[in-house]
């Protein structure tokens, strides 16, 4: 792997080469950006969020970054930016609208024609209100929306993701209750875990009957750290990391739970691990922040933002001595190295090639030199995985533009462009330029 200089850096120096053909993208996701929520069903979060006291702002994303009506600003913004690709998820509350699914038809229409490739997320987080991933039928109605959207979309878009992040969504949204729908179910929260990975593995056989390739999922994933080596820090920071990491990727990848989960799943689960693990294309990681995991404690403890209740079999821990970013997450780009090298060891000749399908930060300003540093040392991280032998095909960064963070409302601002919620007015940060000059070196 060449690693001539060219690409702009940082104090570090300039960043060393990616391979020729690597896939260079940004990411975002439908109920974050999209806003027109007059022109779809309501889903989850549109229910949760008009719950008094769900959203820290109280705010919604009724309006959100008006990319719905601003698309073709926001193209613009991709080709000016010179990437290759655009990940963007699809409102499956809007497609089940009259004419949802021509406004993503004019956008793949827009992005093919501006030289960026679509790679459309079919599910983030907004299922249509009325679903429950607890039933598993909501995985078969999943599989029917992927059928439609695929032979809408399939003659243009070359590379699919089934789901985003259904550990994240299963855990926030099921087991604590501070994300959309809302349950505080704890360990009952797991048959929307299988539920989900099964929606996974009947979406990529609907996508495969639909004539698509290419197809991916989109995981978060973190090396766990113990808070000591004392025994009960390293078994709770092993039962974390079967939780949050294991139990999604070994469905897909081992077709199998990890020991003692199995059976706690609902319905015939060795029929439907084969589903789950039809075999993909590529693994999609979204990366962040490794967790230090330690012993129980009897307290509620709060962590990134996120409160997680006394009486668990462990307790998340702050990571000290690093910087944080505006969302209190803190950095630690090493960390990225040692997940890629780690799935590696682990899995072996059955992992595919990866994607980092998310990488990014919260930080206020215009001037955000803490995101170009943040994003920069991400990058020599991963460089740094690849050149030990993880074969990494794609980097996107978390997010193109600043939008509605979750249950943190508007506070958050991961965006390479700004976005003045009263006014609509996208402003280009000084990453998104040096991002941009990233990519041109790159070519």
């Amino acid at each position: 792997m060449a690693t001539d200089a060219g690409t702009p850096g940082t104090s570090a120096g300039p960043l060393p080469r990616f391979p020729d053909g690597f896939l260079w993208g940004v990411s975002t996701s439908a109920h974050q950006i999209e806003g027109a929520a007059d022109a779809r069903e309501p889903s989850v979060w549109d229910v949760f969020s008009a719950e008094a006291g769900r959203i820290k702002d109280g705010s919604t994303a009724a309006v959100a970054c008006d990319h719905y009506h601003r698309h073709t600003e926001d193209v613009a913004l991709l080709a000016g930016l010179g990437v290759g690709a655009y990940r963007f998820s699809v409102s499956w509350p809007r497609v089940n609208s009259p004419g949802g699914l021509g406004f993503y038809d004019r956008l793949v229409d827009e992005l093919c024609a501006a030289g960026v490739r679509p790679v459309p997320t079919l599910f983030h987080w907004d299922l249509p209100a009325g679903l429950d991933w607890l039933e598993r039928d909501t995985a078969e109605r999943f599989a029917e929306y992927v059928t439609v959207v695929a032979e809408r979309l399939g003659d243009r878009v070359g590379k699919w993701i089934t789901l985003n992040e259904p550990a994240e969504h299963t855990l926030l949204g099921h087991a604590l209750g501070v994300h959309a729908p809302g349950r505080q179910l704890l360990f009952d929260a797991l048959p929307a875990a299988h539920h989900q990975l099964l929606a996974h593995g009947l979406a990529v056989r609907a996508l495969r009957a639909a004539g698509a390739a290419d197809i991916g999922i989109a995981n978060s994933h973190a090396p766990t750290w113990p808070a000591s080596r004392e025994a009960a820090d390293v078994e709770a920071a092993d039962f974390y990391d079967m939780l949050l990491n294991r139990l999604f990727a070994e469905p897909l990848l081992l077709g199998r739970y990890p020991e003692g989960v199995g059976e706690l799943m609902p319905g015939d689960v060795e029929a439907d691990l084969e589903v789950i693990a039809e075999p993909l294309d590529w693994y999609g990681v979204n990366y962040y922040a490794p967790a230090r995991v330690g012993a129980p404690q009897d307290t509620d403890v709060e962590v990134g933002g996120i409160a997680l209740p006394a009486g668990l079999p462990f307790t998340v821990r702050q990571i000290e001595d690093r910087p944080v970013t505006d969302f209190g997450w803190p950095v630690v780009p090493e960390g990225l190295t040692e997940l890629l090298t780690g799935f590696r060891e682990r899995y072996r000749d059955r992992l595919p090639p990866l994607v980092i399908t998310e990488n990014g930060c919260s930080y206020e300003g215009l001037d955000d030199q803490e995101r170009i540093a943040y994003l920069d040392a991400h990058l020599r991280a991963l460089h740094r995985a690849m050149a030990a032998g993880v074969d990494v095909r794609g980097y996107f960064v978390w997010s193109l533009l600043d939008n509605w963070e979750w249950a943190e409302g508007y506070a958050r601002r991961f965006g390479l462009v700004h976005v003045d919620y009263a006014t609509l007015e996208r402003t280009p940060k000084s990453s998104y330029h040096w991002y941009r000059g990233l990519l041109s070196a790159q070519r």
